[in-house]
């Protein structure tokens, strides 16, 4: 879907925002940093073809889970071991998964984004297709340059207006972000990475972080097993899934981690995991599935386990964001509800595929894939 925004229709966005900026109690002065901003079509781009919605999620975990950024993050760790001691310490936050985060969201610090955060929240917030949450970040961000936490000129990060060594978003920053170092200031984006990695860990904290317990296992499933069981909102007592052949990928009894779930991310000719509460809290910091086990086996490598044991179906492809519109069209006119059609594939539109798979038979694992599209049309 082509995008037509233009620099004057965002001009005049900026001016019907100022009055809105100022009823949210920002002073007049501080508006000055919007002074000079252009509108920058390349954000939007890229919020609608995000890299864990839009590539297969083993070529996702291929660059999240490299060689490269495991031996990085092993160094990481040893560097900076008395600051993960106080953490642990402090949060009760595993290391490992502080620093899985740290190394997906800016290599651990060694990229942490060049895009000028006011223009890039200004920029979506225009956009409109997320653009009431865009503009209240953009409040935030511009309260955080009111109160000197940081100058606009030096506030910069990713395309999503994200900031700093773990990408807190401006509202995370006021909710979690913490001054670890005793200086009087939540610096989130200097060289020095204390206060952004104990602001992650108080993230993790605050939203319910289990420490002991894994974000999930890879497991194998039995032959006959119920595909309709799968999903991140059917949970099970471990008893249960164990009772129905469910087994670690080695072969193994479960671990009792409470209440979880069978997930399938790439369908039932992919991987299978058990997901632990441990899944839920990290997908408080992103949502897509992808994302949360990219940090979760990260975080399980750098503890030293072993690479993923079963295989993807690496000759499929991921749907292109026209056929995940078209799809989510087709779900809804044959009587699934999809959720909407914006071409992302959330919770809704998986249950929609599910249903729709039963409907026809097929295995429900809620997957969709180009063949899955085929028999839809």
């Amino acid at each position: 879907m082509a995008y037509t925004g233009t620099e004057a229709g965002f001009q005049d966005w900026l001016t019907a925002f100022r009055p809105r900026a100022l009823a949210a109690g920002l002073a007049p002065s501080t508006l000055d940093a919007l002074e000079g901003l252009g509108f920058d079509p390349a954000v939007v781009d890229k919020d609608r073809n995000q890299s864990e919605f839009t590539k297969p999620i083993w070529t996702y975990l291929d660059s999240a889970a490299s060689d490269d950024r495991i031996a990085a993050g092993e160094k990481a760790l040893a560097r900076h071991r008395a600051l993960f001691d106080r953490l642990e310490a402090a949060y009760g936050v595993d290391r490992e998964v502080v620093a899985a985060i740290w190394g997906l969201e800016s290599a651990y610090g060694t990229f942490r984004g060049d895009i000028p955060t006011l223009q890039a929240l200004a920029s979506l917030a225009y956009d409109g297709r997320r653009g009431a949450f865009f503009e209240a970040q953009l409040i935030e961000a511009l309260k955080i340059v009111q109160d000197r936490h940081i100058p606009a000129e030096r506030m910069r990060g990713s395309w999503a207006g994200a900031m700093g060594h773990t990408q807190f978003m401006p509202s995370s920053f006021w909710t979690f972000a913490v001054d670890f170092d005793g200086d009087g200031r939540r610096d989130i984006w200097g060289d020095d990475p204390t206060d952004a990695l104990a602001s992650a860990a108080a993230y993790l904290s605050k939203s319910g972080w289990t420490k002991g317990m894994p974000w999930g296992v890879e497991v194998t499933l039995p032959e006959g097993f119920d595909y309709a069981q799968t999903s991140e909102r059917v949970r099970k007592p471990v008893a249960e899934w164990q009772a129905m052949g469910v087994r670690l990928a080695d072969g193994g009894a479960l671990p009792d981690h409470g209440l979880s779930s069978v997930l399938l991310p790439a369908g039932h000719q992919g991987v299978a995991f058990l997901i632990c509460a441990n899944f839920q809290v990290i997908e408080t910091y992103n949502k897509a599935d992808a994302y949360v086990i990219a940090v979760g086996h990260l975080a399980d490598r750098l503890k030293g386990g072993g690479p993923i044991r079963a295989s993807w179906p690496r000759e499929d492809r991921a749907l292109t964001r026209e056929e995940r519109v078209e799809l989510q069209r087709l779900l809804t006119a044959a009587g699934f509800d999809a959720g909407g059609v914006d071409g992302l594939m959330g919770p809704k539109t998986i249950a929609a595929v599910r249903a729709w798979q039963m409907a026809q038979g097929l295995v429900p694992d809620g997957y969709a894939n180009p063949a899955l599209l085929a028999r839809l049309r």
